[in-house]
């Protein structure tokens, strides 16, 4: 496959993530689709579905919810997955791939990952051939874990495993997925080093200079679920990304906002 040019879309193409994965697709020698709300493609109201995906061989999703209220969230991952699903069917699409997250279906205490299994669900269910690729929380979003944490001057975290990977890694493995035969089945995807979560974010605040002080605390929930030791880590068979944190933290600066 990797050798015929494709049509591919990339729902959340304009994304972190969707946007490297359509310019490596692109600097492939494939069409790669951004669809995106602010490109006329809307997974929820169904509006330009069909005629981006009309000739596409493959399509990977990774758009988000704009919520994390655990109804809406839900209602976001139920209604878009039908509503792409039905448009793969009518359009002959011949592979779905989904990005989602380790340990999806061992962390339903939080509404957000019980909606992402939701999504699954309905992607295994249906008839379109499919990858779901798992992977560990990206680098980028450490700073969002320090957000999520704090009160007051205190970042309060678990001292739960994490491994997280680079941006740039996660949209390699997600073309990668995008050009193989479906697996029908989930793909693990992590970084290459496993660090304690409370004392990675420490680093990073201190290489941002940030004043707040992190704190560790056993009972702290990872937006919304309380964590075991190796919840967020990826089994023996992962692939591994290539990018160090170290290197990331001096050389790739925080992520522009984006919708």
């Amino acid at each position: 496959m990797k050798d015929i040019a494709m049509k591919i879309v990339v729902i959340g193409g304009t994304g972190l993530i969707g946007s490297k994965v359509v310019q490596k697709l692109e600097a492939l020698g494939h069409e790669a689709v951004a669809a995106a709300p602010n490109t006329g493609v809307n997974t929820i109201t169904g509006e330009g579905l069909a005629d981006a995906l009309s000739g596409a061989q493959a399509v990977v999703d990774m758009a988000n919810s704009p919520s994390f209220e655990d109804q809406a969230v839900m209602d976001f991952f139920q209604t878009a997955g039908r509503n792409l699903a039905a448009a793969e069917v009518a359009a002959g699409v011949g592979l779905h791939v989904a990005l989602s997250v380790v340990g999806t279906e061992n962390l339903q205490g939080s509404g957000y990952f019980r909606a992402k299994l939701a999504q699954e669900t309905l992607i295994k269910s249906g008839s379109v051939p499919y990858t779901l690729l798992h992977a560990t929380q990206f680098m980028e979003f450490l700073r969002g874990i320090a957000q999520s944490g704090t009160v007051g001057d205190e970042v309060r975290l678990s001292h739960a495993y994490i491994q997280p990977m680079a941006a740039e890694d996660v949209a390699d493995a997600v073309v990668e997925a995008a050009l193989a035969p479906a697996a029908n089945g989930t793909v693990e995807v992590g970084g290459p080093e496993k660090f304690h979560i409370d004392e990675l974010v420490a680093r990073v605040l201190a290489f941002d200079n940030d004043p707040r002080t992190v704190v560790t605390d056993p009972d702290a929930a990872y937006f919304g679920v309380k964590l075991e030791e190796e919840s967020l880590i990826p089994g023996r068979d992962a692939k591994l990304g290539s990018t160090k944190f170290d290197w990331w933290l001096e050389n790739v600066p925080p992520p522009a906002s984006r919708k």
